[in-house]
């Protein structure tokens, strides 16, 4: 049965590695499957931390992101099954990290990964989530200009700040010259210690700038949520009652809501 209506595409990025990008995108992409949304997570990053995140073996993962971009494979043929109920996953392989340069000389790159997932099967989910790699090459570029929306996953430390710039100017950038629909989602704050006092100012500093695009629920540090990935799970299945898990689960009611407000302001502004 398909959805209601076409599928809002997210993109996970940050090109710092280390912030809980990963750990956000597989999180939350559960946590929506959780309350019954149908649910893709495309993983882009060649690591494939995501794939590993949700239980998907290596010998698994010979159709997947890198075979879509490069348009060898249709959608459908590269879509998997997760243990989560309601969550697909297209999982990635080191072939991914090829793209860069398979990609480098030909024209409309930017625009391979939209072009793949033009796709009537993209209209059965009602979310799809982009975990993107910690760089702002054409993979990323890719996300953006597929994507409607950028969650930027922030690591409360000092340097988690410093390119927070670069990459809300190539979001300007991407709007402006590849994709009019995107915008800014939100910032997720993470790995957060209330303990901390550098945690706090990061928060206070990231709040002050980006007001209402930082959102309430910021994820903690929590011993549960790094050990899930070794297990093949989620946060959220592994440990539902830990405090990294509750925090998920309350951000993706966050953004929920968020979404259903814009879409009656849209109605009334129409």
């Amino acid at each position: 049965m398909k959805a209601a209506k076409e599928p809002i595409i997210v993109a996970l990025a940050n090109q710092k590695g280390g912030v809980g990008k990963t750990t956000t995108a597989v999180n939350l992409a559960t946590a929506f499957a959780a309350v019954r949304k149908k649910v893709l997570l495309i993983d882009l990053d060649p690591q494939g931390n995501a794939s590993t995140g949700l239980g998907i073996d290596r010998t698994m993962r010979k159709q997947g992101s890198y075979e879509l971009i490069t348009k060898q494979l249709a959608l459908p043929d590269c879509i998997q099954e997760t243990l989560v109920p309601g969550l697909s996953i297209i999982p990635s392989s080191i072939n991914l990290s090829a793209t860069e340069v398979e990609l480098a000389h030909e024209r409309n790159r930017e625009f391979y990964l939209s072009s793949s997932l033009n796709d009537p099967v993209l209209d059965q989910f009602d979310y799809v989530f982009i975990d993107c790699p910690p760089s702002l090459g054409v993979i990323t570029l890719n996300a953006l200009a597929a994507a409607q929306k950028v969650v930027i996953p922030l690591q409360c430390e000092f340097y988690a700040l410093e390119g927070l710039s670069l990459l809300v100017k190539t979001i300007e950038h991407v709007k402006k010259n590849h994709n009019r629909d995107l915008s800014l989602g939100g910032i997720v704050l993470t790995m957060y210690d209330s303990r901390n006092n550098l945690s706090n100012q990061v928060a206070s500093e990231v709040k002050s700038y980006f007001g209402q695009y930082v959102y309430e629920n910021m994820i903690p540090r929590n011993v549960r949520v790094s050990e899930a990935p070794s297990h093949g799970k989620p946060a959220i299945v592994y440990d539902m009652a830990c405090t990294g898990s509750i925090a998920y689960i309350n951000l993706a009611k966050e953004m929920i809501k968020k979404e259903q407000i814009a879409a009656r302001v849209s109605h009334v502004s129409a």
